[in-house]
């Protein structure tokens, strides 16, 4: 039932699937560029000879720049789409517009460093500003079916999806004449093409099949301007959105301590002694892990509850930090990767499920520009926590222990939202 009363047809399996398909898409992005091979490509081929200091530096200020941009105008995009009803549009372009350029990092030469931080940042925008639609698409296909388990599949197939590219990724880099490439650099380059293939190729079947809204969409100028309108209204009007705020402030402490320990957790093994191979090892076993684990949270949600299922994986990530404070032993890491893979997917998935019942079915695209910018705003609380504790006290892993209590605090926090104002979907 949408929000004027008026009964709405259920989603047909196919453009469910079809939506989650487009997760299997995108994830290779997160894999293979973003948390895999352009951080090190970065500083070793395009600006080597600089200090690791440096090209660190520099990298972090190219995922500040896309960041801060998605953040901003994250809200208003989603006010806009909401208006026009062309969220498919808005993500088709985004999403198109990111696998083209990093495409075409494969061509950038050595020397093009600047050439190639444009497009890690285009790229960035194009992954990141596609989500906000994406997210948005889960309350109209959720309807008839339970939002827990929809959301779930999409998480599920991103991190299989992820997973199988970048395994084959590495194997690629790690043995390039397996494949014909002339070397390492070379299979990083090929990786990049693929990437941005495969990012185009399996968000066809979106494109294709799921429908785009039921709007009637206005001028692109008049959806703009209503965009506008609707963005300071709900400002205006968040008072009365009142379980929304207290989610959005307890998702916002929760999930900065559960990037920041996926962001974090290489450098601690790092600063341990591990090798980079178990390193690489352990973020593929996250992978593999997370994809069924994903889908058994979608059904823990509707068994436990939705809030109850957040909980649990609460519970194993204070665990994890615990344990990480003690670790020093390599078949730790590797326990804790796995531990880390079979919640990582459900407490992303709860959360994006339970939020799409909180808000107005109608302003969905504007919505989760507020969820989304508050997902990019995470994971900075949590690592100067972590950077500060260890620099005081001389040991990196003293740090992660200051995350069990943003932990604590946001599940604090998620138990004052009010249940009767959660759509039972």
């Amino acid at each position: 039932m949408n929000s004027t009363g008026m009964i709405t047809p259920q989603s047909s399996r196919k453009e469910v699937v079809s939506w989650a398909i487009y997760d299997w898409a995108n994830s290779a992005f997160a894999t293979t560029v973003i948390a895999g091979f352009f951080p090190i490509f970065y500083g070793n081929y395009w600006r080597e000879g600089i200090s690791p200091a440096q090209s660190t530096a520099e990298l972090g200020n190219l995922n500040s720049i896309a960041g801060l941009l998605v953040a901003i105008s994250a809200p208003l995009l989603g006010a806009i789409a909401d208006r026009g009803a062309k969220r498919k549009i808005f993500l088709l372009l985004f999403s198109w517009m990111g696998a083209a350029v990093t495409a075409a990092l494969s061509g950038v030469p050595q020397d093009g460093y600047a050439m190639a931080g444009l497009f890690f940042v285009l790229g960035v925008i194009g992954f990141l500003g596609a989500n906000i639609f994406y997210d948005s698409m889960l309350v109209d296909l959720s309807r008839g079916r339970s939002s827990d388990k929809v959301s779930a599949l999409g998480y599920a197939m991103g991190y299989l999806g992820g997973g199988v590219l970048f395994a084959t990724n590495v194997a690629m880099v790690l043995h390039p004449e397996w494949f014909g490439l002339a070397d390492k650099s070379a299979a990083v380059k090929t990786s990049f093409l693929m990437v941005g293939l495969w990012w185009f190729i399996f968000s066809l079947p979106l494109a294709l099949f799921v429908k785009d809204g039921h709007k009637d969409a206005p001028p692109i100028g008049e959806a703009v301007r209503q965009g506008v309108r609707q963005l300071v209204e709900t400002f205006r009007e968040l008072r009365l959105y009142k379980p929304v705020i207290v989610f959005l402030v307890a998702y916002w402490l929760y999930i900065d301590a559960v990037d920041t320990i996926i962001v974090m957790a290489t450098k601690v093994g790092l600063d341990i002694g591990f090798k980079d191979t178990d390193l690489i090892t352990a973020l593929l076993l996250v992978q593999f892990i997370a994809f069924p684990a994903a889908i058994a949270f979608g059904f823990i949600g509707q068994k436990l509850g939705t809030r109850n299922g957040i909980y649990l994986a609460l519970g194993v990530y204070v665990i994890v930090c615990i344990w990480a404070w003690r670790m020093n032993e390599t078949w730790e890491f590797f326990s804790l990767a796995a531990l880390i893979g079979l919640v990582q997917g459900g407490v992303q998935s709860l959360s994006r499920s339970y939020y799409s019942r909180l808000i107005p079915p109608d302003k969905s695209v504007e919505f989760f520009g507020f969820y989304n910018m508050l997902g990019k705003f995470a994971a900075l609380l949590g690592p100067f926590l972590v950077g500060q504790v260890a620099l005081l006290t001389g040991r990196a892993q003293n740090g992660v222990l200051t995350l069990i209590i943003m932990l604590v605090a946001g599940g604090i926090l998620l138990s004052r939202v009010r249940e009767e104002n959660v759509v039972k979907v």
